[in-house]
């Protein structure tokens, strides 16, 4: 094979253009996705005015943690003295944790995903009841978690 010319294994081939690893790039798309916050099974879905989020089936005292990095923009209690925190997210994103209690961290502290925040109310049956908001519009969590 007289003709043949070794090529470096990493060479680009002539002719094929470069393109860029998409695994490597973050899209708005990858970079909205949310964790769970909690590990469980969902025991209500998402009803636009009726449940504006979900409820995720977790035993008491289990961790809840950030569904993403944020600012905790409000922590609040509903009519029955529930605990509610609110974490704002990049492009007006909002989440939601209630039915939590011991919560770890304060109002306008920086949180991390997957950083505890507080932990499962004692409920019958306990659970962790969380939403996903546009600005103030509720919008059905399952698109963003992964």
């Amino acid at each position: 094979c007289p003709d043949e010319r070794p090529v470096a294994a990493n060479a680009p081939t002539p002719g094929t253009p470069n393109s860029p690893d998409m695994g490597s790039q973050r899209t708005a798309a990858s970079a909205s996705r949310l964790g769970f916050p909690v590990q469980g099974s969902i025991i209500r879905g998402y009803v636009k005015k009726k449940n504006d989020g979900i409820d995720i089936a977790a035993a008491a005292g289990t961790s809840v943690s950030a569904a993403a990095d944020g600012t905790v923009a409000a922590i609040t209690a509903d009519t029955n003295q529930v605990p509610i925190l609110v974490i704002r997210h990049a492009d007006n994103l909002l989440t939601v944790y209630a039915n939590i209690d011991a919560i770890k961290v304060q109002k306008g502290a920086s949180v991390k995903r997957g950083q505890p925040i507080a932990v499962v109310r004692r409920a019958d049956p306990a659970f962790l009841h969380f939403e996903v908001r546009k600005g103030f519009e509720s919008v059905d969590p399952m698109p963003y978690l992964q």
